[in-house]
């Protein structure tokens, strides 16, 4: 059996990617950042990938690609509050692992809106565009999934302990058929994120177990029918980095995958992952990976021949096709913000404008803060990148009596690092704040002159460091703060951190520009 295996795992690294593939090798991951359970459909040679948002709007990111590499965003699917209901949702809650598929000309995206009830199911022609009003289909449970079987059948699966299935009308969301188990995983727990292939006459379904932390896992049983009993690949977990060949590996927490044939005929796998840095934590969110399969007939799947990922794949791929890179600076003179800003919960946009001030981003402060569970006027990008540099120009001028406005690096209402200019009495303070769950400190205190003023992060492996500028050339550091007290392992929650422009209170603030740069 072991030399059977070993000489399976060869031969799969061998053919792995076979087709029409052109192009050698690609690095991971292939859309960085805060970018959790990717799901992704083909059309032609067109692929569409979307992720989890959790607290985040718009909700499901949406993206495009020809080679499965270079990911452009193209969109959301849930826009407007009338598709989803985020108010005073936590990083926590929101938008649970979405499922993207398309059948018979339309593209549908199914997610769950924790803690609310049921499933939420979109549709579209234009993944592009604006998709449908949400259609809520009675189903308990998480990461929903759709399986359009070759008889014209849809089943709905979701997972609630075991996972679940029951046809259902895809037009109306009515249930055809009962709710039933139909596997329980290999015994890690919080089986989830069913994903489910008919190839070779074989239904297979593919799960997450093991928790979306450092034992993560990807497991896959198959069946000849759906009324029978799925069996579990007696090669269990296809992908995990749980073990000693990756427990030195940059990247951990593998899970949370979904397969798809490509249009040359190889088979890839996405998946999540992060990358731990300082003292084993991660900051960046799970990000979106990518790994050839070796999928034979009759066979089980095979993930890199060796159910690993790498930073580096040295493999076949797909001729490539790059995508328009998305510019360091925002000057704020389109009509819109780019699909990389989102906003926390449902946002009032009355309190954002690109057109008060030509030129100029304009937040307008609320009562709302940011230390509460709720929609402050705050609007941010992900961090992307272990070490970057994030710098922004802001008029100060009209930060009125108890008004504060700056930057925050971002991971919670209650773990993130402010950089605030804060209107005390007619006196402008610039002010470095950390807050980490019940601790408030102060780091530093500044009086300032000027109507005007520049400030910037930059994150390396272990600390964030701060300064200010007044003429945009000099920088001044005020102070660095510890990557690891703002990790998932510290605060907890399922997103990464977001670098965000914000303003509360009796704030107007004009933001003239935004810069983000990698730094590796």
């Amino acid at each position: 059996m072991i030399e059977m295996k070993k000489i399976s795992t060869m031969l799969c690294l061998l053919f792995a990617g076979i087709g029409f593939t052109q192009a050698q090798g690609y690095s991971n991951p292939v859309l960085s950042g805060f970018f959790p359970d990717p799901s992704v459909c083909r059309v032609g040679d067109d692929y569409y990938m979307v992720n989890s948002s959790f607290q985040f709007f718009p909700g499901v990111p949406v993206h495009h690609s020809k080679d499965l590499i270079h990911w452009e965003a193209i969109g959301h699917c849930l826009t407007r509050p009338s598709q989803v209901d985020l108010e005073k949702m936590n990083y926590w809650l929101g938008i649970y692992a979405p499922t993207i598929r398309h059948h018979e000309g339309t593209f549908y995206m199914i997610t769950t809106n924790v803690p609310k009830p049921g499933q939420l199911l979109v549709r579209t022609d234009n993944p592009a565009g604006e998709w449908s009003e949400a259609m809520t289909l009675d189903q308990s449970g998480i990461d929903p999934d759709l399986f359009f079987d070759e008889d014209g059948k849809c089943y709905l699966l979701s997972a609630d302990g075991n996972i679940l299935l029951t046809e259902i009308d895809i037009a109306t969301g009515e249930k055809l058929s009962a709710t039933r188990a139909i596997w329980k995983g290999t015994g890690g727990r919080h089986p989830e994120a069913p994903h489910m292939y008919k190839k070779d006459g074989w239904y297979y379904l593919m799960i997450a177990e093991g928790g979306t932390e450092y034992g993560h896992k990807v497991t896959i049983s198959r069946s000849r029918s759906l009324d029978e009993p799925f069996q579990a690949n007696p090669a269990n977990p296809i992908l995990t980095h749980i073990n000693s060949n990756a427990s030195s590996n940059p990247i951990q927490g593998t899970g949370h995958a979904d397969i798809i044939q490509a249009h040359d005929g190889s088979w890839w796998l996405v998946a999540l992952a992060f990358r731990p840095q300082s003292y084993s934590h991660h900051l960046l969110g799970r990000e979106t990976f990518l790994a050839p399969v070796c999928w034979g007939k009759d066979a089980w799947p095979v993930v890199n021949g060796d159910g690993t990922i790498a930073l580096q794949m040295d493999v076949n791929t797909l001729p490539r096709v790059e995508v328009p890179v998305l510019p360091a600076r925002n000057e704020f003179t389109g009509k819109q913000l780019g699909y990389e800003w989102n906003y926390l919960c449902n946002p009032h946009m009355e309190n954002y404008s690109l057109t008060a001030r030509p030129g100029y981003l304009r937040l307008t402060g609320t009562p709302v803060t940011l230390d509460q569970q709720d929609s402050p006027t705050f609007v941010g990008r992900r961090q992307q990148h272990i070490r970057f540099s994030a710098t922004t120009s802001v008029d100060i001028s009209r930060i009125g009596a108890g008004g504060e406005s700056g930057i925050t690096v971002y991971m919670s209402n209650n773990y993130r690092y402010d950089l605030s200019v804060q209107n005390r009495d007619g006196r402008s303070m610039l002010v470095l704040t950390y807050i980490l769950g019940a601790i408030r400190h102060i780091e530093k205190e500044i009086p300032l002159t000027g109507k005007k003023l520049c400030l910037r992060v930059e994150g390396e492996n272990d600390y964030y460091n701060f300064s200010y500028s007044d003429d945009a050339k000099t920088y001044h550091p005020l102070g660095k703060a510890d990557t690891r007290f703002l990790s998932s392992e510290t605060a907890g929650g399922f997103t990464g951190i977001y670098l965000g422009l914000f303003a509360q209170l009796q704030a107007v603030a004009d933001f003239d520009w935004f810069e983000y740069k990698p730094l590796e």
